[in-house]
């Protein structure tokens, strides 16, 4: 494996790459340039951090952590205890906003965000808006909402999953707070023991998986639309309760040709043809 790497878009974003990790930053401010020197010397040791602590964050009940992202990491996750989570579980939002945070410590700036993978740390002043599509819809933030991180999650991403959802993306007020919660609602939104959904056992497929040996989905079969809205109702349902626990600011669950949408803030503007 190489090092961190570290490299200028031909849009003016900083990308920054290092084994699994692969971040696009961008910033704007007088203190821009200021901004993005912080985000690169921060991101030279973030994989080395990450892997000495790596044992303890596939562990479900860790130890306290001393390193910030490790910590961070947990803290988003702990919450859903009693449920099965482990730190990994809010990895790459939890980076995004470690990144995040240096460039607004180290520069007065306007705009920033640190888009890891598609788990999103923002930094908004006032005047400052910020808008992602996602499947089904799009998601615009300003100064006032409340929400800072964006999440996505579901069967064939980056990370397996325990539900069947194509996606779900979550605004939470950090991004590893979102990325944690964005991966326990797409769990919920399943059909336990029904035909069409194949499951493979964790470690089977990565034999140092955190989930060990539980059945992750590698495969969907035919649904009925009856069943793809029973599945989303479950993971609505789930997205509802996070919501009143203040876990999270709002959900976007799409399965098949379905979509339900979990949000008070009226923030997720729905595509009509996945109403």
């Amino acid at each position: 494996m190489t090092g961190p790497q570290a490299a200028w878009l031909a849009d003016g974003r900083l990308h920054l790459n290092h084994g699994p990790i692969d971040l696009i930053v961008s910033a704007e401010g007088q203190g821009a340039q200021t901004a993005y020197d912080a985000a690169a010397a921060r991101f030279a040791s973030v994989l080395t951090e990450l892997v000495a602590d790596l044992p303890r964050l596939r562990q479900p009940e860790p130890r306290p952590f001393t390193a910030p992202i490790a910590r961070a990491m947990a803290a988003a996750t702990r919450p859903f205890a009693p449920e099965f989570i482990t730190p990994m579980a809010a990895v790459a939002g939890a980076v995004a906003d470690d990144i995040l945070l240096q460039m607004t410590r180290a520069a007065n700036l306007h705009k920033a965000i640190v888009n890891n993978g598609g788990d999103i740390a923002l930094h908004l002043a006032p005047g400052a808006s910020f808008t992602a599509m996602m499947p089904g819809g799009r998601i615009t933030l300003d100064h006032v909402s409340p929400s800072r991180g964006i999440a996505t999650s579901g069967r064939g991403g980056r990370s397996h999953s325990l539900g069947i959802a194509d996606a779900v993306t979550v605004l939470a007020a950090n991004a590893a707070a979102a990325d944690a919660a964005a991966t326990m609602i797409a769990n919920q939104v399943d059909l336990p023991g029904h035909p069409s959904v194949l499951r493979t056992p964790a470690n089977l497929l990565s034999p140092d998986s955190d989930l060990g040996d539980r059945p992750v989905t590698t495969g969907l079969g035919p649904l009925t639309a009856d069943e793809v809205a029973q599945a989303l109702a479950r993971g609505a349902a789930y997205a509802a309760a996070l919501i009143a626990r203040g876990l999270i600011h709002a959900a976007h669950l799409c399965l098949n040709d379905q979509s339900r949408t979990v949000d008070p803030e009226t923030a997720i503007e729905k595509d009509p043809a996945h109403a």
